[in-house]
């Protein structure tokens, strides 16, 4: 348990304050605006503090402090400790799916439109995000008819370029084919724009000078080109429909609602833009810490705005006011560069966009609980099945699981793979090339893995007495799986004991055959009823674990299959490689090319050209095949030699890959 600082000692300012465990990891972040007042609220009876604040005081060992000048960068100071550190007692938003947005490239130089998940890019501008990717298909396939941008990849736009063709999107009017020189880049641009304007709500100009096109082309009896306004008119009003106003007025604002219980809130954030719904978001909020309603809010507008998927509008809707508002919309507000207002709206159309919104959360929440029931239960009782059934110390609270994969030897690499609470943690995956092991041996191979883990333990443990910072390596688990039988958990335990981690660390291995555990000084595997819910969460980390390894030796594999000649070119980086293959069309025509047209390029150093023209006119190096171990009395044999003596005596000799499986060794 932490002990109080000594008196006087923590100093009466704002700032953030963090505790920390016997590990000396961060398990709590915290604000103040004054950080005396607010730590002397945890260093009092256990009895007199909230259930979860007691287990956080419990757990933690030390507590620490960083005093900044005001209100509102100990706020920023507290989200970008919590992200870093990701404490297990804090208030987290996980997203409740992926959800997909509309993107416009508009750092390219022919901009495109699709569908994007994940990670934001930089010059891509991002709409939505949306609840299904079907709706935005749909819309986009509607607006293409009136804004035919490309939708095409780099790859096959560059691919028509070079054809001097266009694709069949071009053919049904729904691209302007800027692949083939059909649209001037200031007209394509304008498209792009027009595109934008009508995504951000601006729908009322586009619509009126379609409607201005098609009468005038009707008055000249060019009854084709009315026609074509008029589809077009048509799909621009459908997906208008699509958008419905909420507010009576064209205005910027977002509305967030909440649905929660004792342990988990839900969250739904509608984007509201010139009066329409232009995308939602959806959380699930584990509530870590002991929180009041103007709490909660406060940290779920903090992680919303400091990555905002639709940027902060000049007005947030929320069903509970934050306990910080005014310390929120100055830091809003500095952030937008205009004046922003937190507040909850009492009547009108916001209001009543508020009870939907909040409405859809609480309907979320019901999925989300009857989910959650048996989720929680079946981790909790899995935990403390393994417990008993491994007769560990302690709930395996964190399980680190190993595992080996190559095809006969070949681009060996090993996986270690977390479950947390009975989750995975991927950020702490960790994936291994196997360096001192020749051939195929997974005995050795698992000993090096695990040795170097847990060697960069000790190493990082060390050092963060020192400078108090913890790395990858930082954390021990309460269980060490690995995948095997006794050989595998031999080498486990003898890696143990050299580094003075056995009486720390329980080890096990699970074999494949029989899903049979096994366990060091024990003659008898043991064996878990096939209906437990301690062998499924054994399973699922072993499984998981190999699908990792078979993932990772899968991309070494693939790399060193698809290698080319150029990427051995001292000198020719990634950069050039791709700009040198562009200009000429192809690797085959560079081949071709002479070594005068590659000093001709003003942007390829002459030694480079020499060595790349070189390196494509080499003689193929020998791929004569040898035998790993020599014949009984015709010493060693190549394969070639072997492969042709059977064609000579008639014998039908195919390649075949019948036989060679991925997977894991032993």
């Amino acid at each position: 348990m932490v002990h109080r600082p000594p008196a006087g000692s923590i100093p009466d300012r704002p700032g953030s304050y963090q505790f920390r465990d016997r590990d000396g990891r961060v398990i709590y972040v915290g604000k103040a605006k004054s950080l005396r007042s607010r730590l002397s609220s945890y260093f009092q009876s256990p009895a007199g503090l909230p259930p979860r604040t007691a287990q956080m005081v419990a757990s933690a060992e030390t507590v620490e402090w960083i005093e900044v000048a005001n209100e509102v960068e100990a706020l920023m100071l507290e989200y970008s400790l919590i992200k870093e550190h990701k404490p297990r007692f804090n208030i987290r938003l996980r997203d409740d799916k992926s959800y997909p947005f509309l993107a416009v490239t508009l750092s390219e130089e022919w901009p495109r439109a699709m569908v994007r998940r994940g990670a934001k890019d930089k010059g891509t501008r991002y709409y939505g995000p949306y609840a299904h990717a079907y709706a935005i298909r749909e819309t986009l396939d509607l607006l293409l008819r009136t804004f035919p941008i490309r939708t095409c990849s780099e790859h096959k736009f560059r691919h028509h370029e070079r054809l001097g063709r266009p694709c069949l999107l071009f053919h049904i009017e729904k691209c302007v084919g800027p692949c083939v020189g059909e649209v001037t880049p200031d007209d394509y641009r304008d498209l792009v724009d027009d595109l934008c304007q009508f995504l951000d709500g601006d729908t009322g100009p586009i619509v009126k000078r379609l409607e201005f096109d098609m009468r005038d082309a009707a008055d000249t009896l060019e009854f084709e080109r009315a026609a074509r306004d008029r589809d077009r008119l048509v799909s621009l009003r459908k997906a208008i429909e699509r958008q419905q106003m909420v507010t009576e007025k064209a205005e910027d604002l977002d509305c967030i609602g909440i649905a929660e219980d004792e342990l988990e809130a839900a969250v739904q954030v509608f984007f509201v833009r010139r009066g329409r719904v232009v995308g939602r978001k959806g959380f699930v909020v584990d509530k870590v810490e002991d929180v009041t309603p103007a709490q909660l809010m406060d940290q779920i507008v903090l992680q919303i705005y400091a990555d905002p998927p639709q940027g902060i509008p000049t007005l947030i809707c929320v069903c509970e006011e934050p306990e910080d508002r005014e310390v929120l919309e100055v830091w809003l507000s500095s952030e937008r560069s205009a004046k922003v207002e937190v507040r909850v709206p009492q009547r009108g159309d916001k209001r009543l966009l508020l009870e939907t919104v909040t409405r859809n959360a609480k309907e979320e929440f019901q999925r989300h609980r009857m989910r959650r029931a048996s989720d929680h239960n079946a981790r909790a009782k899995a935990l403390a099945s393994l417990q008993d059934a491994l007769d560990l110390p302690e709930a395996p609270l964190r399980i680190e699981c190993f595992d080996m994969s190559h095809i006969q030897g070949t681009d060996y690499v090993g996986s270690m793979v977390v479950l947390e609470d009975g989750m995975p943690r991927r950020d702490q995956y960790r994936r291994f090339k196997v360096r001192e092991v020749e051939g195929n041996d997974d005995f050795a191979a698992m000993e090096e893995c695990v040795r170097r883990r847990f060697a960069a333990y000790l190493d990082e443990r060390d050092r963060a007495a020192d400078d108090g910072r913890r790395k990858r390596f930082a954390y021990p688990p309460q269980l060490l799986l690995v995948d095997g039988g006794r050989g595998q958990l031999s080498r486990a335990v003898k890696v143990l004991e050299e580094l003075g981690l056995s009486e720390e660390i329980p080890v096990a291995a699970l074999a494949k055959q029989f899903e049979e555990v096994y366990l060091p000084y024990r003659d008898q595997p043991v064996r878990i009823p096939r209906s437990s819910e301690a062998l499924y969460l054994l399973q699922q980390v072993r499984d998981e674990a190999h699908r990792f390894a078979i993932t990772y030796h899968r991309q070494l594999r693939g790399k060193r299959m698809t290698r080319s000649v150029l990427d051995e070119v001292p000198g020719l980086g990634p950069v050039r490689r791709k700009r040198l293959v562009e200009h000429f069309g192809s690797q085959k025509a560079l081949r071709a090319a002479p070594l005068e047209a590659l000093l001709e390029l003003s942007w390829l150093p002459d030694g480079v050209a020499r060595a790349v023209y070189e390196g494509l006119h080499a003689p193929p190096a020998s791929t004569t095949r040898r035998m790993a171990t020599p014949v009984p009395g015709r010493g060693e044999v190549t394969f070639d030699a072997l492969l042709g003596r059977a064609r000579a005596s008639g014998v039908g000799v195919e390649p075949s890959d019948e036989g060679v499986a991925e997977g894991t060794a032993g």
